[in-house]
């Protein structure tokens, strides 16, 4: 909450005689409910997604007011795809510029347009990705057009590995065991194991970065800044991206270059942590203490080593509490080379 579309920090299309009221506690008196009105709904959920009913579906938290600015769910990979490419449709070569799209298209409650429906035989989950995909190729058509396309930096990525959950039952929800979203991998979303976390990197930047190449490369998503900063020769705020690493030339597929020496790894909480190491992964559980995996030999994680390498489970857990300790200050090396931070 609330259900609507936010631009220069402004609600778009609110009507000032209908004040926009958000809740995450109370109810809201006299705002139909999962519970008091299920006939309005067009799909099921769970009861922490079974409060407010907007346009059908009942949502996380409680909103009254702004009728006529509420989005339409089956609508928003269109709307933001619209002014994805209206934004690159008025740049120009000689200009930079930088777009950040977040897209909505498999984020629960997901509900695609009309014309995805039934395109993927795995229900609406799979519909949503075959959305994304247009969504994406919208974006690189508008690069296109606009003959910006060699010029530019694409990457895709996601926050987080997958999971398929039940929060919200469309009627489809049996069909979703037909697109498995992590492949062999253990775990799934908030977990440490390499469901959890390990994501899709796709870079594209023709005639700057090999097309078709895999990298072995390490890095987070929190090192993008620092990369970013000596792509473009930025600088970076005081205290600004204080675990991020510049993994600019992996990014760009520099013959060698590794990433990151390690990455810490969290679950959504402060603890337990895993560190990741080269192939190894240390993973702090509450029962065995630890458990490590050699993921160049054992990518599904079904071979904990812990008892058969204490020297390496000493050594990572070591540079773990390091780490912690460390309280937030960037690694040597995190800045980009020949630049100062601010301040």
């Amino acid at each position: 909450m609330p259900c609507v579309f936010v631009e220069n920090h402004r609600v778009v299309g609110l009507d000032p005689a209908d004040p926009i009221t958000v809740s995450f506690g109370e109810p809201i008196p006299g705002v139909p409910t999962a519970d008091s009105h299920p006939e309005m709904l067009i799909m099921k959920a769970d009861r922490n997604h079974s409060k407010s009913i907007v346009r059908g579906i009942s949502r996380i938290g409680y909103m009254k007011g702004g009728e006529k600015a509420r989005w339409h769910d089956e609508d928003i990979a269109d709307t933001l795809a619209k002014k994805a490419t209206a934004f690159i449709e008025k740049q120009t070569p000689a200009k930079p510029f930088f777009l950040y799209f977040s897209t909505h298209d498999i984020h629960e409650p997901m509900v695609p347009h009309p014309r995805f429906r039934g395109t993927s035989d795995c229900g609406w989950r799979g519909d949503v990705i075959h959305e994304m995909d247009w969504t994406v190729g919208e974006v690189l058509a508008a690069l296109e057009r606009r003959g910006l396309a060699q010029n530019t930096l694409v990457i895709f990525m996601s926050d987080n590995g997958g999971a398929i959950k039940d929060s919200y039952d469309d009627g489809t929800n049996a069909l979703h065991a037909r697109q498995p979203p992590n492949g062999i991998l253990r775990g799934q979303k908030s977990r440490l194991y390499e469901g959890g976390h390990r994501v899709p990197f796709i870079v594209r930047w023709p005639g700057r970065v090999p097309a078709g190449k895999t990298s072995d490369a390490l890095l987070g998503l929190v090192d993008m800044m620092p990369s970013f900063a000596a792509l473009t020769g930025g600088t970076i705020p005081k205290g600004g991206g204080p675990d991020a690493v510049n993994v600019l030339p992996a990014l760009l597929g520099t013959p060698g270059a590794k990433g990151r020496d390690q990455l810490v790894l969290q679950n959504n909480r402060q603890a337990p942590l895993a560190l990741r190491a080269g192939p190894w992964v240390l993973i702090e559980t509450a029962e065995s203490g630890a458990e490590l995996f050699n993921l160049a030999t054992d990518l599904k994680q079904e071979h904990d080593l812990a008892k058969a390498e204490p020297a390496r489970v000493q050594e990572l857990t070591q540079r773990l509490a390091a780490e912690r300790a460390r309280g937030g200050v960037a690694p040597p090396g995190s800045q980009p080379k020949g630049k100062k931070r601010k301040g």
